[in-house]
């Protein structure tokens, strides 16, 4: 069975009927099918989305599961998506459920995703699933598309700055460097620190470089243990500007994710267990984990989040009124319309600090450089003269 993980092909196997007795990672030098995968069109989210909608809409149409498939497989451009849905409805010929068929994805449906397939089969409202999970998909890949927009500008105004200021040390600077040495003039204070910095660019530059790059994939592999995610996310949150984003953004996506599934009907631990799963936040993780241990010796779910500082005041309180009457999805809504709206007014203003500067910073970068430049020359003429 192919599943990211242990846990996941454990799930995978028991919703096959299985009980797993011993589960051993296979191991092989070349994977085949991951090397294909690697070369076949990525899955888009939005992607998802319209599949779930035009599913939901061949449904409610009284079209049957496998001839909704396969009218939808005919349609789709992509052909990886396409051969998924393929095996998807060959699966549901031989027996299986849709969301058993799903599971079998996880490159295109989240574990979120079938789970919630799963409970719509239950309750008899797969349509009313389906329409959900792409209002909650879309509204996710929206945001995205927001803060990509947002941070695009600066990015592509640093590297430019990077690439101007190379191209004048490495190249424009030691021509006037060479034409300054040969006249054994004395030069003035910033064309000595910039000869100074170009020398030392030029003799240890590569030293530094493959430091840097050491020192990078260092702090990528301790990231990548689970003591070192654990602090790297949980530093994340704790950032002057940036934190406060991601935090923000985190307690957002995790009440739109409760809101989702507790109006699916799921029990409020699996709610939980689905919503700490959907996470990427380790620390964000541990406090969900911790609130649902809570909530299952029946403590409820506003006091355990009320113990724990990475809940704002605002969240819980509104738990508190929706536990109180019975309307918990639609609180969650409310606090997940606000997180998003203050986490991208957040945004729009850190990008609007960013830009001038970004602006200020390039602006006394090459004008030290053009200052190095020319004041020696003056220098030069006036002592020549």
């Amino acid at each position: 069975v192919s599943a990211t993980s242990e846990e996941a092909a454990t799930e995978l196997l028991s919703y096959g009927g299985y009980r797993v007795v011993s589960l051993k990672a296979g191991f092989s030098l070349i994977n085949k099918e991951r090397l294909l995968a690697s070369f076949a069109p990525r899955i888009k989210p939005a992607e998802i989305v319209t599949f779930s909608r035009q599913l939901a809409l061949l449904l409610e149409s009284g079209t049957d599961i496998v001839t909704s498939l396969d009218l939808l497989q005919d349609q789709i451009d992509n052909p990886t998506m396409g051969r998924i849905i393929g095996d998807i409805a060959s699966d549901i010929r031989g027996g299986s459920s849709l969301s058993v068929a799903l599971s079998k994805h996880p490159r295109a449906f989240s574990h979120m995703y079938y789970q919630a397939i799963a409970a719509g089969e239950q309750g008899g409202n797969l349509e009313v699933v389906l329409r959900q999970m792409a209002d909650y998909m879309e509204r996710s890949v929206v945001t995205q598309k927001q803060i990509k927009g947002a941070l695009t500008y600066p990015i592509i105004v640093v590297v430019a700055a990077i690439v101007v200021v190379l191209v004048l040390v490495t190249f424009v600077f030691p021509t006037f460097a060479g034409l300054y040495s040969q006249f054994g003039l004395d030069l003035p204070l910033p064309t000595r620190i910039l000869i100074g910095i170009t020398d030392w660019s030029g003799r240890y530059g590569l030293y530094l470089l493959l430091a840097v790059l050491i020192a990078v994939a260092a702090i990528y592999i301790y990231v990548r243990t689970p003591t070192g995610r654990y602090r790297w996310d949980k530093m994340m949150l704790g950032l002057p500007v940036i934190g406060r984003i991601v935090h923000l953004a985190e307690l957002a996506r995790s009440c739109r994710t409760m809101s989702m599934l507790v109006r699916i009907g799921l029990p409020l631990p699996e709610v939980l267990t689905m919503t700490t799963k959907a996470s990427n936040n380790k620390f964000v993780v541990e406090n969900l984990t911790g609130v649902q241990q809570e909530l299952i010796r029946g403590e409820g779910l506003s006091r355990p989040m009320a113990k724990r500082e990475l809940f704002l005041p605002l969240m819980t309180q509104m738990v508190r009124v929706g536990e109180e009457t019975g309307n918990l999805e639609n609180t969650l809504t409310t606090v997940a319309d606000n997180f998003e709206a203050l986490s991208a007014d957040k945004t729009k203003a850190a990008v609007a600090l960013i830009q001038p500067a970004l602006t200020i910073f390039i602006g006394l970068v090459i004008g030290f450089l053009v200052l190095a430049m020319f004041s020696a020359m003056y220098s030069i003429y006036g002592q020549l003269g």
